[in-house]
């Protein structure tokens, strides 16, 4: 983009300014010290065409909308339509999150997204032994069909998109909810929205997996195979860095983790069988986003220029639809503090600042109270105003990517790209993201990150306002939400009614026939599981079949 010369003489200019202009400042001054960026990229005092010499504009960066997409994935973006505002919800009972989600509707949210609690993320029913103390604590349950057809009640389907975080029993979920828009009158083709279906991440970061590696790719594939055909508009799978990257990843690993997985998904899918160009639109990724404001939209858009290249240059997809990285974004929650929770409110805002300045498809914003319990109305109204305020009020979705020909950040998006294409062969040279966890070589990366992130906050070379500086003893009042102990009690009750009431004949016929699909490995499963949960057997029932077959997994130690 500049001419040697001209290069030169900047370069001549910057030594003296060096020299000169610094060196007084000095004098008088000098510089707090080391600055480097979470993932140990060091920031230098200034940028300036140097740094970004060997950058091509129609190679790099091009125009929103168009390979390798740096700029967005959409020509106009957000002048168009603004970003999905989609807070993450759910809670106790199906009926109490029914309410939350109608609340938060009616308040301007965009579309849904459910979070599950622990034993339903594990595959486990509300009266399991090992789901006590927990059940709805961190998620609503949901552990039959009733419990599903509770928490979309009065929501039309075929009017929202709904996203699921759930992951082992992914399947499972996602009958649930095609059963219950057929109860509704709404044929699966017209259901829009996203399954999570992520499983390596869970063993990468997250833990909550059941099955080994190998059973569970399969499921994720059939579960491809499976809305190719009779889904197309659901979003297959969101590949998600978000947990690796409140595990303790950088931003560079998190980029490349993530995508590592997803070139084990797609490699699986292709061998499989199934059309590249027919099923790459349909994948979807979850980034966070932190609060080092500039290496935070690097990341994204170094992100979106890799798959791109990943997808095209490597899979040898031809669709420009299949190159595209459209993404979910939510701000940190291992950033937020208990001390001084209400410093959280600007913390969000900044990450989710650095989203929509990082082309965000959609967005959930943390509540402040989310490092004490699950976020109270209070709370979660505000955090849906952060959003509101940055879309409506801030001007910076007015015109795409404003960032771009930064010298800082479109270095930072160079160097993120191309540590993490390091990460990604590194990687494949272990025989791709199957084995590499199998090795324990993401985990290992993951906690030595986290360690030596503590360790600067120890130091105090990372200062996190009210935690290791500025610190009060001053308490803030703030109300929590507390989930009723009694809520576990009637929940069991409702499954103890549903397992009386249910046709058991039909419950033991359709598990049997899902045992020995399971036990043959050229048939796709969806259809067996969502026989199974129209008769109202249960998510236990379901996973605990396929236990016998695909066994459990066991993590390796890394230590």
């Amino acid at each position: 983009m500049f001419d040697e010369k001209r290069l030169q003489e900047i370069q001549e200019c910057k030594e003296k300014w060096e020299k000169e202009t610094v060196a007084k400042s000095l004098e008088r001054i000098s510089e707090r010290g080391g600055f480097s960026t979470s993932s140990d990229i060091a920031v230098a005092r200034v940028y300036t065409p140097l740094d970004v010499a060997e950058m091509d504009y129609l190679r790099d960066l091009g125009f929103p909308g168009e390979y390798p997409f740096t700029r967005g994935v959409y020509p106009t973006m957000y002048r168009a339509r603004f970003w999905t505002m989609r807070q993450y919800a759910g809670f106790g009972t199906a009926e109490q999150t029914n309410q939350r989600f109608k609340y938060l509707l009616e308040q301007g949210q965009m579309g849904l997204s459910v979070a599950f609690d622990f034993p339903t993320q594990v595959g486990y029913d509300c009266d399991h032994p090992m789901a006590k103390g927990e059940v709805g604590k961190v998620g609503v349950s949901a552990s039959t069909l009733r419990d599903m057809e509770i928490l979309f009640d009065g929501i039309p389907l075929d009017k929202v998109t709904t996203s699921m975080t759930i992951n082992a029993p992914a399947m499972v979920l996602l009958a649930m909810y095609v059963t219950v828009g057929n109860k509704q009158g709404v044929d699966q083709f017209k259901l829009g929205g996203t399954v999570q279906n992520d499983v390596l991440k869970e063993y990468v970061a997250r833990g909550m997996y059941i099955f080994p590696p190998k059973p569970s790719m399969r499921l994720v594939t059939d579960i491809f195979e499976y809305c190719s055909r009779h889904m197309p508009r659901w979003n297959t799978i969101s590949i998600s860095g978000y947990h690796i990257r409140e595990a303790g990843a950088t931003a560079v690993q998190e980029v490349a983790f993530t995508l590592a997985n997803a070139i084990a998904y797609v490699q699986a899918a292709i061998d499989r069988g199934l059309d590249l160009d027919r099923f790459a639109g349909r994948l979807s990724f979850f980034f966070a986003s932190h609060s080092n404001f500039f290496e935070e939209i690097a990341k994204f858009r170094a992100a979106r220029r890799l798959w791109a290249r990943i997808m095209r240059e490597r899979f040898g997809a031809k669709k420009p639809s299949s190159w595209v990285l459209r993404f979910h974004t939510q701000t940190s929650g291992v950033s937020l503090t208990a001390q001084q929770p209400y410093n959280n409110i600007v913390r969000v805002a900044l990450q989710a600042l650095a989203a929509v300045l990082g082309g965000t498809q959609s967005l959930h914003t943390n509540s402040f109270d989310e490092a004490y319990a699950l976020p109270s109305r209070e709370a979660v109204t505000v955090a849906l105003r952060t959003q509101q305020i940055i879309a409506y009020e801030s001007g910076v979705a007015d015109t795409v990517d404003p960032l771009a020909g930064s010298y800082y950040v479109e270095y930072l998006t160079k160097e993120i790209e191309e540590r993490a294409l390091k990460y990604i062969e590194e990687i494949d040279a272990m025989g791709g993201a199957v084995a590499a966890i199998e090795r324990g070589f993401m985990q290992k990366e993951i906690t030595e990150s986290a360690y030596r992130f503590q360790k600067a906050v120890e130091s105090k070379e990372r200062i996190i306002v009210g935690v290791n500086k500025f610190v009060s003893e001053e308490k803030a009042p703030i109300k929590i939400l507390r989930i009723d102990p009694e809520i576990e009690k009637a929940l069991i009750e409702r499954l103890n009614q549903i397992k009386r009431q249910r046709n058991q004949a039909k419950v033991k016929e359709a598990l049997s026939r899902l045992r020995g699909a399971a036990e043959r490995e050229d048939v796709n499963l969806m259809p067996f599981v969502i026989d199974a949960v129209k008769e109202y057997a249960t998510l236990g029932e379901i996973c605990d079949t396929l236990r016998e077959v695909f066994g459990e997994y066991k993590p390796p130690s890394i230590f």
